[in-house]
């Protein structure tokens, strides 16, 4: 019997700087309009099989992109899908982390959770 190769699950949350970086590039692109699959590859200079795992990625962020037409368009505003792209790992120390997670909003709250998540005993 062979062994079938799997597909690695595709997850936002150890996205590198340069892939961040292209599917904000991407996401800026196909907000100013509709794009043909050729018309992407060339503007981000990537190749057809990293566009499809980046639009899976996408798809993982709730980032819905529609095909219509042979052309790839975002379903809501630009503005509203890059607050949705995952963002890399700053490396944090936990001393920094614990700075950070000093205030009020729901972001230092989600920061102290997982501070409460490593340090618990």
């Amino acid at each position: 019997m062979g062994s079938a190769r799997k597909t690695p699950v595709v997850t936002a949350s150890s996205v590198s700087l340069e892939r961040a970086a292209r599917l904000y590039r991407l996401v800026g692109y196909l907000g100013d309009g509709a794009r043909t699959r050729s018309q992407i590859l060339s503007k981000l200079k990537i190749d057809i099989r990293t566009f499809y795992r980046d639009l899976e990625l996408l798809r993982v962020c709730n980032i819905d992109v529609t095909l219509d037409n042979r052309k790839y368009a975002l379903v809501h505003p630009a503005r509203e899908s890059l607050l949705a792209l995952p963002f890399p790992d700053p490396c944090l120390s936990l001393g920094e982390a614990q700075q950070l997670a000093k205030g009020r909003s729901k972001i230092h709250q989600k920061l102290r959770e997982l501070l409460k998540q490593i340090v618990k005993g």
